[in-house]
């Protein structure tokens, strides 16, 4: 056992002590062993550890139970996933708050490249917003995307039930321990799920799905998509906080305008009007939003660069991209290329000019 890993979880396992506290502790001591090493006069010492706190992180019995939940993890065949690995989804990685540690049953990790779109709404779907969510991924289905939600009534569960139908893969965040699958109702549908997509969670094996659990869930859902559509919601709920914790990372967020008056169209007119969402009506306008362009379009417009008509630093930008698919977020072309943040940054710029790349959300930036 990966002895970092367990002290990572063994932090994780703590009552009351946040994420941005963990890794806080982690930057002040060096490591999350080097924490749990600490004397309590030492910790104490530090911004936001209370006695309690204190006397916890030393505890032998969380130590026991990290060891209990990588014996579990392996029985169930769940993998756990530090922040600091490469299989940890990479803009997930980048919001301030997200989890040390996933805990992950399925297909993970997803591929980089692909477009990943959380598709939520109201519990008490319509047919008209079940339609709506049909329709946008059946159109959708050509980019490949992955679909990702919150395995609930709904919209939630439509949302991967119209993914499994296009044969796409789709994601389901949990409030629940991953072993709990809530509502027990869509366990069927969560384990079709994990052929070519996964459940994920950050609460512990047989945690129940407490209602405060799931605003935490939210935040994950939105930090892992580049899309947050929502599709009905109610003037307040679950959809709404993911779409401003979405808005707060500065995704996209793009919801569906209904008629005035209507319980389920509240939401989205609420988020439409306050310019935290884009209104769209149909998928193309998801395509435009997003500049994305769906298969049969891209091969069009592919390229054949002709290399030795560009700069030396623009050959190795390109170089670069397109011996990993074309595209890559920019600190990985900056460390790939060894071209410095600063300087890539005026060579994108200017490759982007030329019609020669383009820049996606999450500051990825791929070849035309």
């Amino acid at each position: 056992m990966d002895a970092e890993k367990h002290a990572l979880l063994t932090l994780h396992l703590i009552p009351k002590i946040g994420n941005v506290i963990i890794k806080n502790l982690i930057s002040y001591a060096g490591s999350a062993e080097a924490v749990l090493q600490l004397p309590k006069s030492k910790l104490i010492k530090i911004p936001g550890i209370g006695n309690q706190t204190a006397e916890n992180i030393l505890s032998r019995e969380i130590s026991e139970k990290a060891s209990n939940e990588f014996l579990k993890a392996e029985k169930a065949d769940v993998k756990i996933i530090s922040y600091l690995e490469k299989d940890y989804p990479y803009r997930l990685n980048q919001i301030p708050d997200a989890p040390p540690l996933i805990y992950t049953k399925g297909f993970f990790p997803p591929k980089e490249n692909k477009p990943t779109i959380a598709i939520i709404g109201t519990r008490n779907a319509t047919e008209y917003g079940k339609k709506l969510t049909e329709e946008i991924i059946s159109t959708l289905a050509p980019l490949d995307p992955i679909i990702l939600s919150g395995l609930a009534y709904g919209i939630d569960i439509h949302a991967h039930r119209s993914a499994l139908k296009n044969n796409l893969s789709t994601f389901a965040v949990m409030g629940s321990g991953i072993d709990v699958i809530y509502p027990a109702a869509h366990r069927s549908t969560a384990e079709e799920m994990q052929q070519k997509g996964a459940l994920i969670s950050e609460q512990a094996f047989g945690s129940k799905p407490d209602a405060f659990n799931f605003p935490a869930r939210n935040r994950i859902i939105a930090g892992m998509a580049d899309l947050v559509v929502v599709v009905e919601a109610a003037k307040k709920g679950g959809a709404l906080i993911t779409a401003e914790l979405a808005n707060s990372y500065d995704r996209e967020v793009a919801a569906f305008p209904g008629r005035v008056h209507d319980t389920y169209s509240e939401g989205c007119n609420k988020l439409i009007k306050q310019n935290k969402a884009h209104l769209v009506e149909t998928a193309e306008d998801v395509l435009y939003i997003m500049n994305w362009e769906l298969e049969n379009q891209a091969t069009l417009k592919q390229k054949v660069l002709d290399l030795a008509s560009f700069e030396e630093e623009e050959r190795e930008v390109l170089n670069t991209l397109l011996q990993n698919d074309r595209v890559l977020p920019i600190d990985i072309i900056s460390i790939k290329s060894q071209i410095n943040l600063n300087k890539l940054a005026s060579i994108l710029l200017n490759l982007e000019f030329q019609g020669i790349i383009k820049s996606l959300p999450g500051k990825r930036y791929q070849i035309i």
